[in-house]
């Protein structure tokens, strides 16, 4: 999975097409990720203690990892990515379509 938790993405299909937002959370097992803002669902909590109301909770749900890619802030512009390897061995992360670096 190339897709980590801090990186901007954008959806690129579903009901929230076009939005972006930032990863909160990534669920490798799973391939998919929590994108901030994106998906929201809500949920109906029953009150646990004796004079406490109940109360009705918006969070984001997953997304499956294909449906999103990476973004670059810069220039505007979703792009897929690679791997590419250093001289010295090192891994970086690389935008295919701006060859911006993301580590």
């Amino acid at each position: 999975m190339r897709i980590r938790k801090g990186d901007t993405v954008q959806v690129i299909n579903g009901k929230e097409k076009g939005k972006t937002g930032e990863v909160l959370r990534t669920l490798p097992v799973q391939n998919r990720v929590v994108v901030q803002g994106i998906n929201l669902r809500t949920r109906h909590v029953k009150p646990t203690q004796e004079g406490e109301s109940g109360r009705i909770v918006t969070e984001e749900a997953s997304l499956h990892a294909s449906n999103v890619m990476l973004y670059s802030k810069d220039k505007k512009v979703a792009s897929r990515v690679e791997l590419v390897v250093d001289k010295d061995g090192s891994k970086k992360r690389r935008l295919k379509k701006t060859g911006e670096y993301l580590d």
